[in-house]
């Protein structure tokens, strides 16, 4: 069994829209409310503290755990929410479940248990900023067809069938999200999958990903970027303009929030739906992509790429992000696991697009500008790309090798193990031959292997 994630476009009636913005609005001021009680404890403590108060004399810690704030919400909603009983009790457990996750992650990263940058203390939850969402966990959650059913709010239409897609499987939450403009509900399901095994099991091939060619794969297949953003700036560009002639929520003379108008609310609806159809265009050419790769060879080979780096740079800052480097790794991971398959991640150091995937020879340097990998050891002329991608599927088949074979290396992360790609070789030899001593395929000038 496994969890899946399944998301479809709501078509609310007005009453019903009303409900769910009542729903997100109970589970912000739950979450609010809980933050402020934690606030006030931890600053009660440090106030102690600087009266000289110290040990069990300080006033005790406020359970943040999410069943101590729920309790706590229990005894203190007619007070707070007199009119809680309007809404599902999962908008308030929903508001109370992300301030503890929010907390736990925020008190992990101040110690050494918890990896990566520490995490700032949650903030208070704005009516005008915050995104309506509210989780259901529990109660009627069904969805049959073009229909779905959540707690008290009874029957709402979906925008598309969903029949298929849960077919066989066990509902475990559903969450509601404002985004776009419109709301869209997301099922966790938990459903057997059953793919089938790779077309091609035993095959390895490279992938290098990069912005004028999305992925150049060892086989000698270029798929060319899409890149949907610079097809639609024109367009964001100009629903920016537009809205930002209007009057917003903030007077940037006066710099205080107002009343946005009419006009603003509709530019601002139109630039979030244009800026939507990109990501989801971006999204559907990344499956895909993805789900083909997956489908096909059994081991897929990958590198390592420094991406925080990558956009530090001016000029292709806005390219490299378009691409979606990560989230094509992402979906590669769990996608090949679907159908079997593994997936090889080299180095972040291993010189790809650097080596002669001919004889091994690695240059010194090599400028974005040149497209071509010429190698002055052997002559070999390639494309770079593709050249990196042969790299990559050799260097997937000698872990493969490494790990049939069973051999150990002196440290765990196998650096002192030579992949056999960076050797530089003194001897000239016919562009389309193997060098003496080396055994496997080798690329021809058309990128293929010969």
């Amino acid at each position: 069994m496994t969890l899946l994630a399944v998301r479809v476009a709501l078509d609310p009636t007005p009453t019903q829209e009303r409900a769910l913005r009542s729903h997100a609005g109970g589970a912000r001021v739950a979450f609010n409310w809980g933050l402020a009680r934690v606030k006030a404890n931890l600053s009660q403590r440090a106030a102690e503290k600087s009266y000289g108060i110290t040990g069990e004399d300080l006033t005790p810690f406020v359970d943040w755990s999410f069943y101590g704030l729920r309790k706590a919400w229990n005894l203190a909603k007619m007070n707070v929410a007199p009119w809680w009983r309007q809404n599902s009790k999962e908008a308030y457990a929903s508001g109370l479940e992300r301030l503890a996750r929010a907390l736990k992650s925020w008190s992990a990263s101040r110690g050494p248990k918890r990896k990566g940058a520490k995490v700032g203390f949650p903030r208070f939850r704005s009516k005008h900023k915050a995104r309506p969402s509210i989780r259901f966990t529990t109660g009627a959650i069904r969805a049959d067809g073009t229909t779905a059913v959540l707690p008290r709010l009874g029957r709402i239409k979906l925008h598309e069938d969903v029949t298929n897609r849960l077919l066989g499987a066990r509902i475990r939450s559903a969450t509601a999200r404002f985004e776009r403009g419109r709301w869209f509900v997301s099922f966790t399901l938990e459903q057997e999958i059953n793919r089938p095994a790779p077309a091609r099991p035993g095959a390895v091939v490279g992938i290098d990903l990069g912005i004028k060619t999305l992925a150049a794969l060892s086989t000698g297949e270029q798929i060319p970027n899409p890149r949907r953003l610079n097809k639609a700036l024109r367009k964001v560009r100009r629903l920016s303009r537009t809205a930002a002639r209007r009057q917003g929520p903030y007077d940037p003379a006066a710099r205080r929030r107002r009343s946005p108008s009419n006009r603003w609310r509709r530019a601002a609806a139109a630039l979030g739906q244009a800026q939507g159809q990109v990501a989801d265009k971006c999204q559907d050419a990344i499956h895909k992509l993805t789900a083909g790769l997956a489908a096909t060879y059994g081991t897929v080979v990958l590198e390592d790429l420094f991406v925080a780096g990558m956009v530090k740079n001016r000029r292709l800052a806005r390219h490299v992000a378009d691409a979606s480097f990560a989230e094509i790794r992402r979906q590669l991971a769990y996608k090949i696991g679907w159908h079997g398959g593994t997936l090889i991640v080299a180095d972040r150091w291993f010189p790809s697009s650097k080596t002669c995937s001919g004889c091994g020879a690695v240059r010194a340097k090599l400028t974005l500008a040149e497209r071509s990998y010429v190698c002055d050891v052997c002559g070999l002329v390639m494309d770079r790309d593709v050249n990196a991608a042969l790299n990559l599927a050799r260097y997937g088949r000698n872990e493969l090798n490494v790990a049939a074979s069973g051999a150990e290396t002196r440290n765990g992360r196998g650096a002192d193990r030579k992949t056999g790609l960076a050797r530089q070789v003194a001897v000239k030899r016919q562009p389309g031959t193997a060098p003496a001593g080396q055994t496997g395929t080798v690329p021809s000038q058309d990128g293929t292997a010969a």
